[in-house]
């Protein structure tokens, strides 16, 4: 029982207390969500915060306040602190003013002393400064006259002057051969302002002291310019070995002439002075250089003559004696690594200058295979092409080449290099020269016969280039590369039955899938209808697994308007090819065309998960939503695909073109941050810019995107469309042009484009401006149907 009222008791308690507590809560409770709100404030708000001082009364201090006058004895204490003590006390004067009693020490006023000198160093200002109102005080004719008239006036300096005169006059007449005495004496007087005494020291010690350079030196300082040259002349004549003297001679004349003849004077007296002869190379004509340099590299050490080396290969860089002379050099010194290096760079600085080529190609052809084993000798005589190539020794690679097919005959890779470097740099001449010389020692390379034929179709040459074809079909019969090139230059010059006959040829001898595609390609070109079908079900029999055949079949059907058969036979080719991405999306295309936006949705849904991770899948199923109205399944979508494939280029710039405008900058921020170096990211900012009207900026990121992606014909049709715009006639051609150089053959919009039957045959700028026609095209459809 107690223990049943002991717990009703203290539970009653507990409840009364925190009754109490709740209706009278402490003052950190009634705080508590405050504070916890503490931890979302700014340093700046802390610090901003006030401290709380103690305003209570009893902490506080009554200040003195004191509202009675100072005392007469108080200021006469101030006033005798500021005085000076100009007399003696009584008891000073009793103690002979000699000393100073203990009981008063003078009082030194430190403020009046820093006043006065400061007024001091205002008046010598002023003597030499402009006042404030812009009015000056100095005489402008008699400006430097007053500077060097200007006297020591203070008694210290006036002393310190006398003081060392004397001394360095004890010096000198002490010891009259001591050099630095005479000189310390001449500078002394010339700091005076007395130069005319100084000059007359100067003298008296360069007579003293004939055989001392820094005598002489310092007596043609002090001279006039029209004394020195007597002066270094004199010291010349008196110190003949001296290279300082002789440099300061050639340093007093004017022109080039007169310093080289200075200096060939003093090469008579110290033939082997490095500092002369750099003087008189660098001041000597070509012929006159030569010789000196050889006599300097006799002459001088190796570090001495390699300055020397240097400083003549910088100004005689087309003269072969400087570079030979240099490799001499480092190979008697033992530096046998340098010497090729230097006979390459003269090799390409000949060429640079004087487009001495025979003489490189005869250097090259005598020196290549020094010191080169037999084994190493065609890797290193390439890597030493390309080498010089990339340096922009064209000339030199060349030989190179020409040398080494001299010794490998047989050798394709060489063969194609030189060939290579010959298509960019040479002429169409030598280029054919060398591929005929090339299909000689190697016949069966089919690659060498292709590059023949087609340079010369390049070069308009039909005829020629059939005829190497024909060469070609004899030295390798059974070559499919150059069945479908001879097929190619048929075609393309419109000439389909030759074209006809020669894949029949190829069929026969076994063709492989690309022979049967070819074949139904011409028959396409022709409209041949039945033959096309039957050539895809004989190819489609042969290679099932190819999926172009089963493109061109789905096609052919679409354009015939067969819609069902064209689905049965993408639907066939999937069973054959589930991992074909274009055949995926033919079949989505198909459905979305014939009003089955769910089924479409269904296919591309089964495409992801046979393909995951595939952005080409992921984009049509978004554009599938935007264009039936369905914004919000769009979004969620690119949401997804965006996670499943976060670097991808192609969706993040579809994604950039489908929130509003105001989001634009920030979405594409995020897709830069992602892929920074993506085309069709870069492309999507560019489109950005252009629409702000921020004209240059938007053409630096199109060029951007071209460079890049060269070969994205929509990239192209987007720069000229925009040079169209708003660039000048000179920036049209240009991109033009540079987009015939590309030959461009993928893009969206390109391949729909170029693949057009009536399109086939169009040269790459009129399918440039087809495209910028569809692009224009679909904005405007873009701009009305938001609208």
């Amino acid at each position: 029982m107690d223990t049943r009222r002991k717990d009703r008791r203290e539970a009653r308690l507990k409840q009364e207390i925190e009754k109490y507590r709740a209706s009278n809560p402490k003052i950190t409770e009634q705080f508590a969500d405050l504070k916890r709100k503490l931890y979302t404030l700014s340093a700046q708000e802390w610090d901003s915060i006030p401290e709380i001082d103690d305003y209570s009364l009893r902490n506080k201090k009554k200040r003195f306040e004191s509202f009675i006058p100072a005392p007469d004895t108080l200021l006469e204490k101030a006033r005798q602190e500021q005085e000076h003590v100009t007399a003696l006390d009584p008891k000073s004067r009793a103690a002979g003013g000699t000393a100073t009693p203990w009981a008063q020490t003078p009082v030194t006023d430190l403020t009046a002393v820093g006043e006065g000198r400061g007024t001091v160093l205002s008046l010598k200002l002023d003597r030499l400064s402009d006042s404030v109102s812009g009015l000056t005080v100095v005489d402008p004719k008699r400006y430097l006259t007053d500077l060097k008239s200007m006297k020591i006036t203070s008694d210290a300096e006036i002393s310190d002057i006398k003081k060392a005169r004397l001394l360095l006059k004890t010096v000198i007449q002490t010891n009259p051969k001591h050099t630095p005495g005479w000189i310390a004496a001449a500078r002394l007087e010339e700091v005076a302002g007395k130069i005319q005494a100084a000059k007359q020291l100067i003298k008296k010690g360069c007579e003293e002291c004939p055989k001392n350079v820094d005598v002489w030196l310092e007596a043609c300082r002090l001279a006039s310019p029209d004394e020195a040259k007597v002066v270094i002349a004199r010291g010349a004549k008196s110190i003949p070995n001296s290279v300082k003297l002789w440099m300061q001679a050639a340093k007093l004349e004017h022109d080039d002439a007169n310093k080289s003849r200075v200096l060939r004077k003093g090469l008579e007296h110290i033939p082997d002075s490095v500092r002369l002869w750099k003087a008189v190379v660098e001041l000597a004509n070509e012929k006159d250089a030569r010789l000196l340099l050889q006599r300097t590299v006799e002459l001088e050490t190796y570090d001495n003559a390699k300055k020397v080396l240097n400083k003549a290969r910088e100004r005689l860089s087309k003269e072969p004696a400087t570079w030979l002379t240099a490799a001499k050099l480092e190979e008697a010194n033992g530096n046998t690594a340098m010497v090729g290096k230097i006979i390459e760079r003269g090799i390409r600085a000949l060429q640079r200058e004087t487009g001495s080529v025979a003489t490189c190609q005869a250097i090259i052809h005598n020196t290549i295979g020094i010191g080169v084993e037999e084994e190493d000798r065609k890797r290193t005589w390439v890597a030493d092409a390309e080498e010089c190539k990339k340096r922009g020794s064209i000339e030199t690679a060349s030989a190179i080449y020409a040398y080494a097919l001299t010794v490998f005959l047989t050798k394709k890779s060489i063969w194609l290099k030189a060939a290579q470097l010959e298509k960019s740099y040479g002429t169409r001449e030598s280029l054919d020269a060398l591929l005929r010389k090339a299909v000689t020692y190697r016949p069966q390379a089919e690659v060498l016969w292709l590059m023949g034929a087609k340079e010369k179709w390049l070069a308009g040459d039909v005829p020629s280039a059939r005829a190497i074809l024909q060469k070609a079909y004899v030295a390798i019969p059974n070559s499919e590369e150059i069945w479908l090139a001879a097929f190619k230059l048929e075609f393309e010059n419109h000439e389909p039955e030759r074209a006809r006959m020669l894949l029949a040829k190829a069929r026969e001898r076994g063709g492989t899938e690309r022979v049967w595609m070819k074949s139904a390609i011409v028959e396409r070109e022709l409209g041949n209808t039945d033959e096309e079908r039957g050539l895809l079900d004989e190819g489609l029999k042969r290679f099932p697994l190819f999926f172009k055949l089963w493109l061109m079949l789905g096609q052919l059907e679409e354009r015939l308007g067969h819609l069902e058969q064209a689905k049965e036979v993408y639907e066939s080719g999937l069973k054959h090819c589930p991992s074909c991405i274009p055949l995926w999306l033919s079949l989505a295309n198909l459905d979305e065309k014939m009003n089955r936006l769910s089924k479409a949705r269904a296919v591309l849904t089964m495409a992801r998960k046979k393909n995951p991770q595939n952005p080409e899948l992921w984009l049509p199923a978004v554009r599938a939503e935007s264009k039936h109205g369905y914004k919000k399944e769009a979004d969620i979508l690119m949401a997804k695909a965006l996670q499943e494939c976060p670097n991808s280029g192609i969706l993040w710039a579809a994604s950039i073109e489908m929130v509003p405008r105001p989001q634009r900058k920030t979405k594409s921020m995020d897709a830069l941050k992602k892929c920074d170096h993506d085309p069709h990211v870069i492309a999507a900012v560019a489109k950005l810019f252009w629409h702000d009207r921020k004209v240059d900026k938007a053409r630096n990121w199109l060029n951007r995107a071209v460079t890049l992606a060269p070969d994205i014909g929509d990239f192209w049709a987007l720069y000229y469309k925009f040079e169209l715009q708003h660039g000048t006639e000179e920036n049209q051609k240009d991109v033009l042009k540079r987009c015939i150089a590309a030959k461009p053959k993928h893009g969206e919009k390109w391949k729909a484009i170029s693949k057009v039957v009536e399109n086939s045959h169009q040269p790459t700028d009129a399918i440039l401006k087809k495209v910028v026609v569809a692009l224009g095209k679909e904005e405007s459809s873009t701009e009305s149907s938001k609208h």
